[in-house]
C-alpha cells in the first residue's frame, strides 16, 4: 500500500508540476515572450487564453483515458499519460519565442498545451483510483487524496523553481532562464515512470475485468445512467478549482502588475502550497471519520465568506498582503480538496468510475480553473475594481454549496456492489 500511495503521489506531483508550471509561466513569462507586440492587457488575455486551452482539453483527456481506464485497466493509462506530459513540457522548453518564429510560436505553444491537458485529464483519474481501489473502506478518503496531494506539491515545486529562475536579470530570464524548469521535466518523468511501472493493477478493476471488456462506451453509460451525479460532481469540484484559478494564476498576475515584487509573489505562492498540502491531508482524514459532505460544506462556506476579502488583499499590490491572501485561500482550498477525490469516485460504479469521476473533475477544471483567470481579468477590466468579481465568485460558490447538499453521502458505500 505504501508503494501504491507513493506512486499516486509522486506521479501526480510530477504531472501537475508540468501542468501548473505552465500556469505560473502564463502569468509572468508568456505575455513577454510570446505576445511582445501587444499592450500588457491584451498580452495577459492572450497568455491566459493559452492557459485555458489546456484546461479545456482536460475533459477530452478524461473521456479518452477514462474509456481505456474502464475497459483495459488503470495502470497502463498512468504510464501513457505521464509520457505524453513529459514530452509536451520538454518541447515547451525549447520552443522558439515570437521574436524568433513569429506568430507560429504561440500556435505551437497552444498545441503543446492541449497535449498537456489531454495527459493530465487521464492522470488524475488513474492516480486517484489506483490508490482508492486498493484502500480499505474506512481509509478511502485519505488514500484518494494522495493523487490530489500531488497538485500542491507539483505547484509548489513549479513556483519555487521558476521563482529561483526569476532572480535572473530580465534579459536572461526572458531569454533562457524560464526554459530551465520546463527542461527539468525530462528527469522528473523518468523517475516517475520507474515508480509507476512497479505498481499492481487495481483489485476492483480485476474483479470486474471480464465485464469491463464487454462495455464498449463507458461515456454513454455515464450520460444515460448517471447524469445527475455527473452534473452535481462537476459543480462540487468547481468550488475547489475556481479557488485554484483565482489564487494561483489570476492573483499572481494581478499582484505583479500592480507593483508587487515578482520573486516575492512567486516565493509566496510556493510557500502557500504547503498550506494546501497540510489542509488537504487533515480534511481527507476527517472525511473518513465524519463523511465527505460535512467537510465539503465547511470548506465551500469558508471560501464564500473569504472571496471578497481575498481580492482586496491581492489588490493592495504588496507581497505581504498577497501572502496572506494566497495562504488563507490555499488552506481553504485544501479543506475542499481533501475529500473531493473520494467524493467523486463514490458517485459512480467500478465499470464507469474512471470515466465518470474524471469527467466531473476535468469538466470542473475547464470551467473553474481554466476560464476563471480570463473571466476575472475581464470583470476587473470592465468594472475597474474587484467588487463585481467578488460578487460573481461568491454566487458561483453558493451554487457549488447547493450541489453538495443535493448529493448522497458516500463514505460507507460498498464500491464493489455499486451498479
Amino acid at each position: 500500500m505504501r508503494r501504491i500511495l507513493a506512486s499516486s503521489f509522486f506521479g501526480s506531483a510530477i504531472e501537475f508540476y508540468d501542468f501548473l508550471l505552465f500556469a505560473t509561466a502564463a502569468a509572468v513569462v508568456f505575455p513577454t515572450v510570446f505576445f511582445p507586440n501587444t499592450s500588457p492587457t491584451v498580452a495577459t488575455f492572450a497568455s491566459f487564453g493559452t492557459l485555458a486551452a489546456g484546461y479545456i482539453a482536460r475533459p477530452l483527456g478524461g473521456v479518452i483515458f477514462g474509456h481505456f481506464g474502464d475497459r483495459v485497466g488503470r495502470k497502463g493509462v498512468l504510464v501513457t499519460s505521464m509520457l505524453l506530459m513529459g514530452i509536451a513540457t520538454t518541447l515547451m522548453g525549447v520552443l522558439p519565442s515570437s521574436a524568433q518564429m513569429g506568430a507560429f510560436a504561440p500556435v505551437l505553444l497552444i498545441i503543446l498545451r492541449v497535449v498537456q491537458g489531454l495527459a493530465v485529464g487521464g492522470e488524475w483519474g488513474g492516480a486517484m483510483l489506483i490508490a482508492l481501489e486498493h484502500a480499505p473502506g474506512g481509509k478511502r478518503g485519505l488514500a484518494a487524496s494522495f493523487a490530489n496531494l500531488g497538485a500542491p506539491a507539483g505547484a509548489g515545486l513549479a513556483a519555487l523553481v521558476i521563482g529561483v529562475a526569476g532572480r535572473l536579470p530580465d534579459e536572461q530570464f526572458f531569454s533562457w532562464g524560464w526554459r530551465i524548469p520546463f527542461l527539468a521535466s525530462l528527469v522528473l518523468v523518468a523517475i516517475g515512470l520507474i515508480i509507476r511501472l512497479k505498481v499492481a493493477e487495481s483489485p476492483l478493476f480485476k474483479q470486474f475485468e471480464a465485464e469491463a471488456e464487454r462495455r464498449r462506451m463507458p461515456i454513454v453509460e455515464v450520460f444515460t445512467r448517471h447524469p445527475k451525479n455527473l452534473l452535481l460532481g462537476v459543480l462540487v469540484a468547481m468550488s475547489q478549482l475556481t479557488i485554484s484559478g483565482m489564487s494561483t494564476v489570476w492573483a499572481v498576475n494581478f499582484a505583479v502588475s500592480h507593483g508587487a515584487d515578482r520573486s516575492g509573489v512567486l516565493n509566496s505562492k510556493a510557500l502557500s502550497s504547503l498550506a494546501l498540502f497540510v489542509a488537504t491531508i487533515i480534511s481527507a482524514r476527517l472525511s473518513d471519520r465524519f463523511g465527505r459532505k460535512p467537510i465539503l460544506v465547511t470548506g465551500i462556506a469558508a471560501a464564500t465568506l473569504f472571496a471578497y476579502p481575498m481580492l482586496l488583499l491581492v489588490q493592495s499590490g504588496t507581497v505581504a498582503s498577497f501572502t496572506i491572501a494566497v495562504m488563507a485561500g490555499q488552506a481553504i482550498q485544501g479543506i475542499i480538496l481533501g475529500p473531493l477525490a473520494a467524493f467523486l469516485a463514490e458517485l459512480f460504479p467500478t465499470a464507469v468510475r474512471f470515466t465518470g469521476s474524471s469527467l466531473c473533475f476535468q469538466g470542473a477544471s475547464a470551467l473553474g480553473a481554466g476560464l476563471t483567470p480570463v473571466a476575472a481579468s475581464a470583470l476587473v477590466t470592465a468594472s475597474g475594481s474587484v467588487a463585481l468579481l467578488g460578487g460573481v465568485w461568491a454566487a458561483v460558490l453558493l451554487l457549488c454549496l447547493l450541489a453538495v447538499v443535493l448529493t448522497t453521502e458516500g463514505r460507507r458505500r460498498d464500491l464493489a456492489t455499486m451498479v
